[in-house]
């Protein structure tokens, strides 16, 4: 019997094969991508993306901006516990449920404002621990919180201590996957059969069920042999997290994140080279150096290859740095060099500092700030375009801030508060009826807000105007508005209010409330520069 062979072939010329998918296409001829499974296209590349990004951050101003910008608007002195009960579920008055979270906000601030009483190490308090967790994660793209008992005092009632652990920390045993290197980062867990993907060990249905905590880092120089203790994720007794991640995913079956700056570390790294270079180039430029050229033997000549000031009678200490080799020039602020009959010097013309660095830079810039969802005007802290302008571009960085908080506070604040009011009403120091025999009932007990920073105000008059507009159509509460302009909680001004009135009244004063009167204007001019255009 005869065999055929039949050959199939892919259609070229459909859908994204005449698009995007094109391999004719003169411009995507040498485009070839290749993207494989997460672990191969994170775990494998996180160990140098992690360098990158910190040292990126340590050295070039704009990386550290956009870094300390995020700390400052979504953590900024702290997330703030505002308890929120569902009092309907739980049967309560509104009065005994605001008595009930003032004292609940009363012992976490008991726990949360000391160090000694939070931390395990005893460095940062709770407000401060967020912080550092916040850069952590923006560094590296992941950070851990191993939780920890310790004894409790009279003075500290609570046994809750927090250990945070940086990412390069959690990896793959030696033992487990076959390489002393560390970028290899699969395995296997002989014990359990469980495969281990960058320190994050798995069940067969993918499920995380313990992580690997190295002893050292990754190049330490110390002499202490690496070691790796293994934490499972919850307790067996409790069901409380032993060991919290904190990471935002892009991809499906990804176990690790992904560093804040990894997609513009080749942008950043060559702004930072370009302004390095215009800046040393500028130096050299401002130099008043003179270069003599003559047929005589230079040895006659007491200014020979030091600096003009040593003519002066100033010490040999001050021109440190200057080199009296005969085969090397200096050039710095009053220096004068002989030349070797015959030598002479010429330099290029070039047109530096360049006239369109500013352009140049801004531009880059630009790019950055998208990539990051920082707009150039919030990256650079720079706004002078106009009020229309500025706004957008806050508010544009708010929507970013408010995500990366919603996903802090989930994975960070939320949990570490429910585990401390879980000790709390254990130890009787709280009542709560309910909480450890109904998950719904736990779940009203466990309501929270988290307060922090507000959004940044251009004209603080014309949005108070349209808070009080949005106030008397309903469209906002008067809690809400407080909140998101000062982040201050109403009730609380409420009753505040209430008293320095009374006091005012007791004093003889005539205490009056003050109301603004906005009629049906309709403000539309444009503050700033008091134009739109770019």
């Amino acid at each position: 019997m005869s065999e055929f062979k039949t050959t199939i072939y892919a259609p070229n010329a459909k859908g994204y094969s005449e698009a995007g998918a094109s391999r004719t296409k003169r411009g995507l001829k040498g485009f070839t991508a290749q993207s494989g499974s997460p672990r191969e296209d994170i775990d494998y590349n996180n160990y140098t993306l992690r360098q990158r990004s910190r040292m990126l951050y340590m050295a070039s101003p704009i990386a550290s901006a956009a870094v300390e910008t995020n700390r400052t608007k979504i953590i900024g002195t702290g997330l703030t516990l505002k308890s929120t009960i569902n009092a309907q579920l739980l049967g309560m008055s509104q009065e005994a449920a605001k008595e009930w979270q003032q004292r609940t906000e009363s012992e976490f601030a008991l726990w949360a404002e000391k160090a000694q009483a939070c931390d395990a190490l005893a460095l940062n308090n709770f407000y401060e621990l967020q912080q550092l967790a916040l850069k952590s994660w923006l560094l590296s793209g992941d950070v851990f919180s191993v939780v920890k008992r310790y004894d409790t005092t009279a003075m500290m009632p609570y046994s809750l201590r927090l250990h945070l652990i940086e990412a390069d920390r959690i990896s793959t045993p030696n033992k487990y996957k076959g390489h002393v290197d560390d970028r290899f980062t699969d395995g296997t867990n002989p014990e359990t059969n469980n495969r281990i993907y960058d320190g994050v060990e798995v069940d067969g249905d993918g499920r995380v069920v313990a992580y690997h905590i190295r002893n050292t880092y990754p190049n330490q120089i110390t002499a202490e042999m690496p070691d790796w203790t293994r934490i499972p994720v919850n307790g067996e007794s409790t069901g409380l997290p032993n060991i919290l991640h904190l990471m935002s995913a892009e991809r499906p079956d990804q176990y690790r994140g992904v560093p804040y700056l990894a997609h513009v570390v080749e942008p950043l790294l060559q702004l930072r080279r370009f302004t390095e270079s215009e800046l040393i180039s500028a130096l050299i430029q401002s130099y008043h150096t003179a270069w003599v050229t003559t047929d005589a033997d230079s040895t006659e000549y007491p200014w020979n290859e030091v600096g003009a000031g040593e003519m002066d009678g100033e010490s040999a200490e001050q021109e440190a740095g200057v080199s009296r080799s005969e085969n090397e020039y200096e050039m710095g602020p009053g220096t004068i060099n002989i030349l070797e009959p015959g030598e002479d010097v010429k330099f290029g013309n070039p047109t530096i500092p360049s006239a369109g660095f500013d352009t140049f830079t801004k531009s880059v810039t630009r790019q950055v700030g998208a990539s990051l969802e920082q707009p150039s005007d919030v990256l650079l802290k720079e706004f002078n375009s106009s009020y229309s302008a500025s706004r957008g571009a806050l508010l544009e960085a708010w929507e970013a801030f408010k995500m990366k908080r919603a996903w802090f506070t989930d994975g960070f604040c939320q949990p570490i508060y429910e585990m401390w009011l879980t000790e709390a009403v254990a130890r009787g120091r709280i009542r709560a009826p309910g909480f450890f025999t109904n998950p719904l009932i736990r779940a009203a007990w466990c309501g929270a807000k988290w307060i922090g920073p507000v959004q940044g105000s251009l004209d603080p008059l014309k949005e108070a105007k349209a808070a009080i507009l949005m106030v008397d159509r309903g469209i906002k509460t008067y809690a809400e508005v407080t909140r998101e302009l000062s982040g201050g909680d109403w009730e609380s001004n409420v009753e505040q209010l209430r008293i320095e009135n009374e006091m005012l009244r007791a004093a003889g004063g005539g205490a009056k409330a003050v109301t603004t009167n906005l009629g049906d204007e309709t403000d539309t001019s444009d503050e700033g520069d008091g134009s739109d255009a770019d």
